[in-house]
């Protein structure tokens, strides 16, 4: 039953927005006949969002945008458990030009079946799309078509699918998450959680500081300070004054970073760019959402004042029509009562007439 359902909401997530619930009822009411749990789990489709449904019309439409966007969004989370930071940030270009392509094709499906998409709704969509390119999951819930909300990603944690899908089964079996890149300190990390001494001394055995036994960085601090002090001691304050300059070098030089750490420093970085430039978008959508919001205010504002304006020559068109009844009806009434009374005035003349008739002359 589950096949003969996805095929069925296939077509119905498909239709116009204004026509899913006549679809729904008629779909529904055939396959009662012949099966009625699979007539019954039709009636309960729910109706998607605007958002979702403007989604649905780029899948079902315009296929390859999504695909599109699916395959960018498996490169970026490649090029981020290898901490690329260079490919990230050329990637994170490539997908917003993409999302809004994909948003300018989705709005073109819309308006083709009936409906126009507001700036509030085109950035939803733009939304949904984002988590599309950030969680195969939702990729997947995007392609088939059937989505009933939209979807949002905070590129953390994985995309909330909850009754975000008619037919969940509809998805299939999907691609496992990639891992995040494992540190080189975990490396050498054992079952048990604690770092292993470097070396492979064994547990419990102390080892003597010395120079090729210090952690990197304080033996170049601390150790020729000491020798410092030894050789001041034999050989007097002069080899200590010639002593000092190179010991302040010592301090001062930075500590070398290793190749790991620049790779996780240009990965954050990628990430923060990436992340400003969504927000520079982000906030450009809302101000064109805004100039829209105001444009349909201003609009609404017109069309409401001509509204009372019209509304107002009506009742003045009423009263009008009201007053000419009531004078029509006075009027009526005068000539009811003149016609009653030539209608009297007519008998008396027939009734003399006659009279005038049956006397002798």
């Amino acid at each position: 039953m589950e096949e003969e359902l996805a095929r069925a909401a296939q077509a119905l997530y498909a239709l116009p927005f204004d026509e899913f619930i006549a679809a729904r009822t008629a779909a529904a009411k055939d396959a009662a006949a012949s099966n009625k749990p699979l007539a019954q789990a039709i009636r309960t489709l729910p109706k998607p969002s605007v958002a979702a449904w403007t989604v649905n019309m780029l899948a079902h439409h315009s296929p390859d945008a999504v695909q599109q966007l699916r395959a960018l969004g498996e490169t970026m989370q490649e090029a981020q458990a290898s901490l690329d930071a260079s490919t990230l940030r050329e990637l994170a270009k490539e997908r917003r030009k993409l999302l809004g392509t994909a948003v300018g094709e989705a709005r073109l499906a819309a308006e083709k079946q009936g409906r126009k998409v507001s700036g509030a709704v085109a950035t939803e969509v733009e939304e949904t799309l984002r988590a599309a390119t950030a969680d195969l999951a939702a990729a997947a819930a995007v392609e088939s078509g059937l989505l009933l909300r939209g979807l949002s990603a905070d590129g953390v944690d994985q995309v909330d699918l909850s009754d975000a899908v008619a037919v969940p089964s509809a998805l299939g079996k999907l691609p496992p998450r990639p891992l995040p890149p494992q540190r080189p300190a975990d490396a050498q990390r054992p079952a048990g959680g604690a770092p292993r001494p470097a070396g492979g001394a064994p547990k419990g055995h102390r080892q003597e500081p010395s120079a090729t036994t210090a952690p990197a960085g304080r033996r170049d601090r601390s150790q020729p300070s000491k020798a410092a002090a030894r050789a001041g001691a034999d050989a007097g304050p002069d080899a200590v004054d010639q002593e000092k300059p190179r010991l302040r070098a010592v301090r001062t030089a930075p500590r070398p970073v290793t190749p790991s750490l620049l790779e996780k420093a240009q990965a954050a970085l990628a990430e923060a760019e990436e992340a400003a430039a969504d927000a520079a978008d982000e906030a450009a959508r809302r101000a064109r959402a805004q100039e829209e919001a105001a444009a349909d205010f201003v609009r609404l504002t017109a069309e409401v004042n001509d509204a009372r304006q019209r509304l107002r020559a009506l009742e003045l068109s009423l009263d009008a029509a009201r007053k000419e009844r009531e004078t029509a009806a006075a009027e009526a009434k005068q000539y009811a009562r003149a016609a009653e009374k030539s209608e009297r005035s007519a008998v008396l003349a027939k009734e003399r007439v006659l009279r005038l008739r049956n006397t002798p002359d």
